[in-house]
């Protein structure tokens, strides 16, 4: 008799990392339950769609992974601000409320909860594992909340991970095909300086590394969910150009950027120079730790070269 599989559940299971992570932990054996504010049909993939109430149900459910969060890649007016904090530091909560109506036992033995790079703050070439202090600015200060948040979930006794993203490279990804746009259209070019470190990750490593952290039961507390080689900008930029064989001439300068997207601007140049200690010490194997075997797959013209 065959054991039945394993369910995990998976907020933010429409989204562009959520619908990867689904089918990949699909593939692996597992059975998807997706949290959703509209419950879904099912579509092969995600077996069961459960709302995502004030007081989620987390019955039955052996990992959790949170991958909810208001895209930060916009202006950050007042409105936006309280999106991004209910869609973080809130759902979080949300996700403690509902463990805490279960016994211990019944609840799952892991969360992996979304956080971000973020987090650091401004820190030049400091290179950052996960054992550096976070942070000030506004965007470590929501990311220090959100982690806090988690926090609560520890304390009901499930395994915490705060997966600390840096930028997702994905075909799939909005945040990517923007880039992608102007490049293609040979409008390319660095942010500001271009010095700025830029911590990047391939979709499939970020969703292999989430998978990673869910089975690795002595992995806990923070990890940098980005590739071991970081990118300053001016060399993301002309590595992408040169793997979409267009030119990068171009740059904005850093009060254009401020005059676009007002304070969302401090994110596009500020540096954080994030390293995976965690991942790389506990035997996790990048399949695109660089980023032109990244692009070579993501564009598909070949590796750039450096």
């Amino acid at each position: 008799m065959t054991s039945r599989p394993e369910t995990l559940a998976i907020i933010g299971a429409s989204g562009f990392i959520g619908r990867e992570l689904a089918r990949e932990a699909a593939a692996a054996g597992w059975s998807v339950c997706g949290f959703s504010r509209k419950v879904k049909r099912r579509d092969g993939v995600v077996a069961e769609w459960r709302d995502w109430r004030e007081v989620p149900d987390f019955s039955g459910i052996s990992a959790v992974v949170n991958m909810a969060g208001e895209p930060i890649n916009q202006r950050w007016t007042a409105d936006a601000k309280r999106r991004f904090y209910d869609s973080r530091i809130g759902a979080t909560s949300r996700i403690v409320r509902g463990l805490s109506m279960l016994g211990r036992t019944e609840r799952p033995h892991v969360l992996v909860n979304a956080s971000a790079v973020g987090i650091y703050g401004e820190r030049g070439d400091e290179i950052l594992e996960e054992g550096a202090p976070t942070g000030t600015g506004y965007l470590a200060e929501l990311c220090q909340a959100w982690e806090d948040a988690a926090d609560g979930v520890g304390r009901l006794g499930p395994r915490v991970v705060k997966l600390r993203s840096g930028i997702v490279l994905g075909k799939e990804g909005e945040s990517f095909k923007k880039m992608l746009l102007p490049f293609r259209l040979g409008l390319g070019g660095r942010l500001g300086t271009g010095k700025q470190w830029m911590p990047w990750i391939h979709v499939a490593d970020l969703i292999a590394a989430i998978l990673f952290c869910i089975r690795g039961g002595g992995i806990a507390g923070p990890v940098n969910g980005s590739a071991p080689e970081p990118e300053r900008n001016e060399d993301f930029t002309r590595k992408l150009a040169a793997a979409l064989q267009r030119p990068a001439a171009l740059a904005v300068p850093e009060f254009a950027l401020r005059w676009m997207m007002g304070d969302f601007a401090s994110a596009l140049v500020g540096s954080q120079r994030a390293v995976p200690r965690v991942l790389l010490e506990s035997g996790f194997g990048f399949r695109f730790p660089t980023l032109e075997m990244a692009m070579a797959d993501l564009v598909g013209t070949g590796a750039a070269s450096a």
